[in-house]
């Protein structure tokens, strides 16, 4: 018996737990954290549709957020606007 390769886009079924993996990765993670961290949402969604919605490429895409890649803002902004993220800023604790 064989195991598998744990692909936790696999479990990014629902916007609620794309939202939560999301502001996990903003909290603990760092800047390739977060770029690889929208890749695997949009892989769970679809490259083909979050191309569709954003107007770039698929294999654009795949570049922008594979793994050391260094994405424009712009980039990360229409992809997240395309998996219904948005980025909230709020004050923090002392």
């Amino acid at each position: 018996m064989g195991t598998s390769k744990f692909e936790i886009a696999d479990y990014l079924d629902n916007k609620e737990m794309i939202a939560d993996y999301l502001n996990i990765v903003l909290e603990e993670g760092d800047n390739a954290d977060l770029i690889n961290a929208i890749g695997h949402i949009a892989k769970a969604i679809g490259m083909t549709k979050i191309a569709e919605e954003t107007g770039l490429s698929r294999p654009s895409l795949y570049k922008a957020l594979s793994d050391g890649a260094k994405p424009q803002f712009a980039t990360i902004m229409k992809v997240l606007k395309a998996v219904g993220g948005q980025i909230q800023v709020n004050p923090m604790s002392a």
